[in-house]
């Protein structure tokens, strides 16, 4: 359904060595970097998420309730993206753990990248 996704960021240098971190455990690479913009996919694949300065040349801003929620295969690969987003410089939004009332094996954890856009990792993998 979707192709591929955007998050705006006032410095996509910092962006790229934040996002490279988080991004590592989900085997997640960037494929196409300059001063503008960073894509990230699986390697030899297409990106499919990317970190852009907008195209508008106004500041980046965060949207209201708008998420990227990302897929881990296992409840430990989001924990290690939890992990390294924040000793990346990212913020919490939410620990990891079950989230029952999305379904029994809704395991996240939450948190924000260094532009303040809100990002979830999720597996809904039985432990």
């Amino acid at each position: 359904m979707i192709s591929y996704i955007t998050l705006g960021s006032n410095d996509p240098a910092k962006a790229k060595v934040f996002y490279d971190v988080t991004l590592a455990p989900l085997g997640l690479k960037a494929a196409y970097a300059d001063d503008e913009m960073v894509g990230y996919g699986p390697e030899g694949g297409q990106s499919q998420l990317w970190v852009v300065k907008p195209f508008d040349g106004l500041d980046a801003t965060v949207g209201n309730g708008s998420m990227l929620a990302l897929a881990a295969s296992t409840r430990a690969q989001v924990d290690q993206v939890y992990a390294a987003a924040l000793a990346a410089g990212g913020r919490d939004e939410g620990r990891p753990g079950l989230r029952e009332r999305y379904g029994p094996n809704f395991y996240a954890a939450y948190f924000r990248d260094l532009d303040g856009q809100k990002l979830a990792i999720v597996c809904r993998t039985p432990a």
